[in-house]
């Protein structure tokens, strides 16, 4: 077994360590949901500032396992009662998501004088890994790319956040509401949940673990065979865990470059935001949805942070969870398709690119 080196561990003890003091300042400051909004701006400055704030894959799964179940705890019968008007919410949700593909592709490429496949890829309102792997097959620019989509999820949560908080009102940081349970109920509720994160991983299924721990959970709340809470403390640790994913999305990106592509990503986010922002009122509308989850499941990316926030605001995130896995799995489908397009164009217009390769950084593929 490799020994970690001594750096990487000082790196992670200091990102763990920012990111539980800025929830704890969250916290006496009065943001809203503390513990992830906090860890969420500080994580992102030092990202930015050069520290390596990569978590190891043990305490994502961890966080995103807990987080999971916390938020299938959150589904009721009153819930499951308007499961019918799902199909249309969805139809709504991705005629949405074609015309902010189309927006923001025509703001960069036609305002910016972007080249066509780095708009093309940039424009995709979330599904990174997804985007990142497709755009690598073709000549956009991955730092482009990359930065544009890091920079509209940290908006997306830096906006959505004490938003959702105004139009809730009264929202503390952890939704309550279920009866003190017994150690045989977390005994239960862990171990199905378990095998549910560990059949939702092997599906792959965007954010697998995280939704498969969610759909136990729910069976298990929302049957009433379990009322057992996830713990304050833990909840609250796996917020900050889940905070310091999503700052860490700008490490290795510089200060000049952020600055540089800065009016594309916040231009790109506005775009995506407010078309998105224009769907969800029809949906409001016509289906007679409540504003604030139809916000988060129509709001442009970060499936498992805006999952999280449905749970942390009690605005139903079995169906926030849904309508982002469905946006996501259109996109995925959608992504490899036009790639190969785009690549094919290039290649019949000047011959290949001797430097294109099919790893994500755009070199060749390590064995």
């Amino acid at each position: 077994m490799r020994a970690v080196p001594r750096q990487r561990i000082v790196a992670l003890a200091a990102t763990l360590v920012l990111a539980a003091l800025a929830g704890a300042a969250g916290v006496v400051l009065g943001f809203p949901v503390p513990w992830l909004l906090g860890p969420v701006l500080v994580v992102s400055a030092a990202s930015i500032a050069g520290l390596d704030t990569r978590l190891p894959l043990t305490l994502r799964s961890f966080a995103f396992f807990v987080l999971g179940i916390q938020a299938g705890s959150g589904v009721t019968p009153a819930v499951l009662e308007q499961l019918a008007l799902w199909p249309a919410s969805f139809a709504i949700q991705m005629v949405g998501v074609v015309v902010v593909i189309a927006a923001s592709y025509a703001f960069l490429r036609r305002g910016l004088g972007w080249d066509h496949p780095t708009s093309l890829f940039a424009s995709m309102p979330g599904a990174l890994s997804f985007v990142i792997a497709a755009a690598a097959q073709t000549r956009a620019d991955m730092a482009r790319v990359a930065v544009v989509q890091s920079v509209r999820l940290l908006m997306l949560i830096g906006v959505l956040t004490p938003t959702l908080a105004w139009l809730q009102s009264d929202i503390g940081i952890l939704a309550a509401g279920h009866p003190a349970a017994t150690l045989p109920d977390y005994a239960l509720m862990f171990a199905l949940c378990g095998i549910g994160a560990v059949a939702g991983h092997f599906s792959r299924v965007p954010g697998g673990m995280m939704l498969g721990a969610l759909i136990a959970s729910a069976i298990l709340h929302g049957g009433g065979f379990v009322t057992a809470p996830i713990p304050p403390a833990l909840a609250a640790f796996c917020l900050v865990l889940l905070g310091a994913v999503i700052g860490a999305r700008l490490r290795g990106i510089g200060r000049r470059e952020l600055a540089g592509l800065l009016p594309a990503s916040v231009g790109s986010f506005v775009i995506a935001l407010g078309l998105s922002a224009i769907a969800a009122v029809v949906a409001i509308l016509s289906l007679g949805l409540a504003p604030g989850k139809v916000a988060l499941a129509y709001a442009p990316g970060a499936l498992e942070a805006l999952t999280v926030l449905a749970f942390q605001f009690d605005v139903d995130p079995a169906y926030v969870a849904a309508h982002h896995v469905v946006r996501f799995l259109a996109i995925a489908f959608l992504v490899p398709l036009l790639a190969t397009r785009v690549a094919r164009a290039a290649t019949a217009a000047d011959g290949p690119d001797p430097e294109a390769g099919s790893g994500v950084d755009g070199g060749k593929d390590r064995g």
